[in-house]
């Protein structure tokens, strides 16, 4: 049988393809782009399913309306659309570090089925998952079944574990929908004032690992000037474009996939994705691979880059609830803020402003409050930054440290955390008279 004989005998339906689910396989999607729109739709109509999971990260769209016995819906990492059925308890969530959702998943599922966005199928049989190799890549090979969503929109990309033959396909359909997008984010002041710190600390030749959100796309825009940048990161953000176009990236320095910038899947505008499809300079990873510590370890100069929500006097940061309630989950960020202690001249930054609420809340406290979760613990912390400076972290005091904080925190709020500071014994009581 040819390919595209063996093409034409498993393109079905969506409602088709969804019947190959049975009762109690667990459902897996990819990150955010690489969900499968019109597979998640069908779900539904596939009666026979009781006892059935739908495992999904960071999720575009909306999430089922479907009883829990039939499909239990667990996040991976919340998002807008899955954060009120958390709290109100239609929707789990399993904890993680990035670079442990495959084994995590394979311990904790059974007669997995993987439902993907994929680009179109090349010449040889083989279609990729596109912007979203992640965690998906390592459960190909023990897969019950494999059904894809073939998209023309999704680009192609290249990379250890990216590719599916049609010989692996149990059923797919096609749906050239448009991928989700982020919006790119208006970058304030504050933003301007992080990202300019953060692009002091990020000398030529260095290699960089950047999340997204509005702080670390004011640190590439003070990037543009750098010259040979290496990227080796988790999401492949939209202003990695500008980088290049400006002659910033290179990757000339990497001692591990040098020449190439490496992520585990891409999130921004169509612009990225035109720009990733079929780019051999682009290597997506394994989420198991591009966020081992062991691998991170072996990169000099790396600079990591992430956000947090606060951060309290003893170096914690909570990146995950805010006011006691889960609002996204711990990511990348513990992967790559031990990793990067373990690297050559590493420096792991993790920026915040140092207010919310106009400027009414403190987001240096002196404790985290109660509910709050540790993703970043006091001994793997290294640099706090916020719109009023840089806190370097490591091998400092308890006292220096809160000094060190306080510094940087909002000057309305400098007196108060002092006083809290020598209240709790971690400033001198003299200290208070300084501010």
């Amino acid at each position: 049988m040819s390919y595209q004989s063996e093409y034409q005998a498993k393109r079905l339906s969506a409602e088709q393809a969804v019947r190959f689910i049975e009762p109690g396989d667990d459902i897996i999607f990819p990150v955010n782009p690489g969900e499968p729109l019109a597979l998640l739709g069908a779900l539904p109509s596939n009666d026979t399913l009781s006892g059935n999971r739908l495992y999904r990260m960071l999720p575009a769209y909306p999430v089922l309306e479907i009883e829990k016995e039939r499909i239990q819906q667990v996040s991976i990492f919340l998002s807008g659309h899955d954060r009120k059925g958390f709290s109100e308890g239609t929707i789990d969530l399993l904890p993680n570090h990035f670079s442990d959702i495959p084994s995590l998943l394979q311990r904790a599922t059974s007669n997995r089925v993987i439902m993907a966005a994929v680009s179109p199928m090349d010449e040889n049989g083989y279609f990729t998952l596109g912007t979203s190799l992640s965690y998906v890549g390592p459960l190909l090979s023990e897969a019950k079944s494999i059904i894809l969503e073939v998209n023309k929109n999704m680009p192609r990309t290249f990379g250890d574990q990216n590719l599916i033959h049609i010989s692996q396909v149990t059923a797919f359909i096609e749906n050239d929908f448009v991928i989700p997008t982020l919006p790119d984010p208006v970058l304030t002041e504050k933003d301007m004032k992080i990202g300019q710190t953060i692009a002091d600390l990020i000398k030529n030749g260095d290699t960089i690992q950047i999340g997204f959100g509005s702080m670390p796309n004011a640190v590439m825009e003070y990037l543009k000037g750098h010259r040979d940048l290496g990227v080796y990161t988790e999401m492949l953000p939209d202003k990695i474009v500008d980088l290049y176009e400006s002659g910033a990236i290179t990757n000339q320095n990497k001692k591990i996939y040098k020449g190439k910038t490496t992520a585990t899947f891409a999130l921004g505008s169509r612009r990225l994705y035109d720009f990733i499809d079929n780019n051999t300079d682009i290597l997506m990873l394994p989420c198991d691979v591009c966020n081992d510590v062991r691998n991170i370890a072996q990169l000099d100069n790396l600079v990591s880059v992430n956000t947090t929500v606060e951060v309290d006097f003893l170096g914690q940061c909570n990146s995950e609830t805010i006011n006691g309630k889960y609002y996204s989950s711990s990511g990348g960020q513990g992967d790559f803020t031990k990793g990067v202690r373990l690297t050559e001249n590493g420096r792991g930054i993790i920026c915040l402003y140092s207010t919310a609420k106009n400027d009414t809340i403190s987001k240096i406290v002196p404790t985290l409050p109660q509910g709050a979760v540790v993703t970043t613990s006091k001994n793997d912390v290294d640099i706090i930054v916020t719109e009023f400076g840089k806190a370097e972290l490591q091998g400092k005091t308890v006292q220096e440290r809160t000094e060190a904080l306080i510094k940087i925190a909002h000057p309305n709020f400098r007196e108060q955390l002092t006083f809290d500071a020598v209240k709790k014994g971690f400033l001198p009581q003299k200290n208070f008279y300084l501010v």
